[in-house]
């Protein structure tokens, strides 16, 4: 069965060109892109959607979200609002909800987070562990995980339950609570920050993770400088997300790990660092969180001029971004931190594809490539009830999502 999608505005690639074609058409086969281009072009097809001059995107990649809880903070939320600072602490008050709540609930309420954020645009989602913060518990939110995300990580590493000694917990969280959770997860990540995980600890749970086979993430520099981006780069994390408060030498690292990268994507020329096939590390920025927690917005626009890859993401979670909105986030990146629309907007769609090693290949590990508009990758595609992308930035607040396509199949669409 194939989908002609014609009388697209403008169609916003993403690709390697990075092209915006105008007045263009996409083909669907399947779960694949088969042909884009000039309307004027289009191949026959099955059946025919007339995109009636609206623009389309590739579907948004949400590379960093929290979906498996139960509970509410809306005290905590209020209390911030009203001057308190955030800390890590809060994390235990949705761990102890999280516990007692059944599996059929747990995965209804993930379930009811998934399909609101595909109405919204989102056709790839991660999501990770660490409300659960025992053996049991983190097992069975992994399990849960994998049977609604795209991705699932390990945060095993969130946060030290009250009463328990942080030694003996990262000991846990590397050995038997990581041995129950691998059949289920890709990833693992690691909370390295003042009133969760330290330097040493940190580096305990990276090491015994990428030991064990997973790629890596850090959450890192949220609360203050700290040490989240330097072990980001020596362990070659595909993210670090957050990235509030960078040091110059932060930025540096970042970008050294990306030198040559795109040159190198390019020609399949050279090896070690920065080769084609091998990526340094992401730099998510969550501005959602940002506000939420009134913390300084992430320097996305200092770390693009550096030479760093940008994802953008939800960071959807009950305590300090309860939101899914892709489109929420790519506003506040284009009105608050000086991203262009087209940067944006690839932040959100390519580089949270790069952020999970998704971005690049017709087929890795049975998933065709998201986060792009190209022939042979995944047919993801999110159509905007604007001409133009720039209304995203242009009409802030305004839902904009007109229709999405989720691996060719049409989505529901509030």
């Amino acid at each position: 069965m194939s989908t002609l999608i014609t009388n697209i505005a403008e169609l916003m690639t993403q690709d390697a060109d990075h092209r915006v074609l105008r007045d263009a058409a996409v083909v669907i086969e399947g779960e694949r892109i088969s042909w884009l281009g000039s309307a004027a072009d289009a191949p026959a097809a099955d059946e025919a959607v007339d995109a009636g001059g609206r623009a389309l995107l590739p579907g948004w990649v949400d590379s960093h979200t929290h979906l498996i809880f139960a509970g509410d903070r809306t005290a905590e939320f209020e209390a911030r609002m009203a001057g308190e600072s955030y800390s890590a602490g809060g994390i235990a008050v949705t761990t102890g909800a999280t516990r007692s709540t059944s599996d059929f609930d747990l995965t209804r309420l993930a379930m009811g987070r998934v399909a609101e954020a595909a109405a919204q645009g989102t056709t790839y989602l991660e999501t990770k562990t660490g409300y659960g913060l025992d053996v049991e518990n983190e097992a069975r939110s992994a399990r849960i995980a994998s049977t609604v995300a795209d991705e699932v990580t390990y945060l095993g590493a969130h946060l030290v339950p009250a009463g328990t000694d942080a030694e003996a917990y990262t000991d846990l969280v590397c050995g038997p609570m990581l041995a129950a959770v691998r059949p289920y997860v890709r990833w693992a990540d690691v909370f390295c920050e003042r009133g969760a995980f330290n330097e040493d600890q940190s580096r305990r749970v990276l090491k015994a993770c990428k030991d064990a086979g997973l790629g890596l993430r850090v959450h890192g520099n949220q609360l203050g400088e700290g040490p989240g981006v330097r072990l980001a780069v020596e362990f070659g994390a595909a993210s670090v997300d957050h990235v509030n408060y960078l040091s110059a030498g932060d930025i540096d690292a970042l970008a050294g790990s990306w030198s040559g990268w795109e040159n190198g994507a390019r020609t399949g020329a050279g090896d070690g660092p920065g080769a084609a096939g091998q990526r340094g590390t992401v730099a998510t920025c969550l501005p959602a969180c940002d506000l939420s927690t009134r913390q300084p917005l992430a320097p996305g626009r200092e770390l693009l001029d550096a030479g760093v890859q940008l994802a953008l993401a939800s960071n959807c979670n009950p305590g300090t971004s309860y939101t899914s909105s892709m489109a929420f986030c790519v506003t506040t990146a284009v009105l608050q931190m000086r991203l262009s629309v087209h940067e944006a907007v690839r932040a959100a769609t390519y580089g949270g594809a790069l952020a999970l090693g998704r971005e690049s290949g017709n087929d890795v590990d049975g998933e065709r490539a998201v986060g792009s508009i190209a022939v042979g990758h995944r047919a993801d595609l999110h159509l905007l009830n604007a001409p133009s992308a720039t209304h995203l930035a242009y009409r802030p607040g305004i839902p904009l999502t007109h229709a999405v396509w989720r691996a060719g199949v049409a989505q529901p669409v509030r």
